[in-house]
């Protein structure tokens, strides 16, 4: 570990949306002298979007290492990772190791350090959807049941992790690590092209974006989805960021179909965040775009039966409307038929989540 009263904290990230809540803790702790930073990519998730600027859009440095895991099945990845991680760690002897959010890297990642005896900062604790069926929800429950920091975004994650027993004083609510880096770029985004150059209007589109498998796994239930979508997109274009290996698995099983919505190849952060910050309503099965479009006062449908960030629903825009197509259809056409749904922000989702991480890993790593 690192000597003369400097702290050493070792960064993982794995996925693009991990860079996103990464960012603001790393720029927090480079701000404060007594901190050394170094950031690891596993390369878990490679997105052709994150290179050529991604990183300096979000003001983050290139990572100082780069695992070149990327996909496979769960397993695997969860494997390469933490064989990967071990000699680094060693290497490197942090003062503590960062991690934030889900993915396999997450867990990875944080089992590699404490098999070393390396305190866990786990950002995003004690999210909850209650569906093991989930391979994040595996992650998430495994990675806090050993992690020493449990960052909470919001209440329902202390009471999730009370009721699993972890130890209170591990546990505070900082905020919202994804917000700091939305509220630092939002006028940024708002002054991008994006909508002259596809042609659109302020709220007079919608997004979409899906992804988890039980909506895109299933042909007959991907079928009655997209026939409800194109539904919606007769009433409002349908704006539909995908990837082209997922865009040709759903034309796949479309039968060979192409949906007629407007299909985008991945977006840029700052792209996506004005695509989203105009629309006139956000269709969904991601997790952090739940928490974005309830900061940013656009109606969201979450096309899924849980979620893990019940406080976008309990005060934001968020509405969990679940996986049945006429469903779907329904309450997209209730928002466009207005009046949008009204929502507020959560407590603590005002930008400073990383510094209040930071100010409680610098208090406990100097005793």
């Amino acid at each position: 570990m690192s000597g003369s009263g400097t702290k050493r904290i070792l960064a993982v990230a794995g996925a693009r949306p991990n860079f996103m809540k990464i960012g603001p803790l790393l720029r927090e702790l480079r701000d404060r002298p007594g901190f050394e930073t170094y950031l690891v990519h596993t390369g878990q998730h490679y997105d052709q979007a994150m290179s050529g600027g991604f990183f300096e859009e979000l003001g983050i440095a290139e990572p100082d290492a780069n695992l070149g895991v990327g996909s496979g099945t769960h397993a695997s990845m969860t494997a390469d990772v933490l064989r990967a991680m071990e000699p680094i760690l060693i290497e490197q002897k942090p003062d503590a190791l960062l991690v934030v959010g889900d993915v396999n890297s997450t867990l990875a990642a944080t089992l590699a350090a404490v098999k070393l005896g390396i305190p866990v900062a786990h950002v995003e604790a004690g999210l909850r959807s209650f569906d093991r069926g989930m391979p994040e929800e595996i992650n998430r429950i495994l990675t806090d049941s050993v992690s020493h920091w449990l960052f909470v975004t919001e209440p329902a994650g202390e009471e999730n992790l009370a009721r699993e027993g972890i130890d209170p004083t591990r546990v505070h609510r900082s905020g919202n690590v994804m917000i700091d880096t939305l509220t630092a770029n939002a006028e940024k985004a708002r002054a991008q092209d994006t909508l002259a150059r596809l042609g659109l209007e302020a709220g007079g589109y919608a997004v979409l974006t899906l992804h988890r498998p039980s909506n895109v796994d299933d042909p007959a239930h991907l079928r009655a989805l997209f026939e409800a979508l194109e539904e919606i997109h007769q009433r409002i274009p349908l704006v539909f960021p995908i990837h082209p290996r997922t865009a040709a698995a759903v034309e796949e099983r479309l039968g060979g179909r192409k949906p007629s919505m407007m299909l985008l190849p991945p977006q840029g952060y700052l792209d996506f965040l004005c695509l989203m910050a105009s629309a006139r309503m956000v269709l969904t099965d991601s997790g952090g775009i739940q928490e974005e479009t309830t900061v940013l006062g656009v109606p969201c449908l979450t096309l899924r039966d849980n979620t893990e960030r019940p406080i976008t629903v309990e005060q934001g825009t968020n509405r969990l409307v679940g996986r049945d197509p006429e469903t779907i259809r329904n309450e997209a056409f209730k928002i466009l038929d207005g009046p949008a749904p009204e929502g507020r922000v959560p407590d603590l989702w005002d930008g400073s989540a990383a510094r209040r991480i930071v100010d409680v890993l610098e208090r406990d790593l100097a005793r």
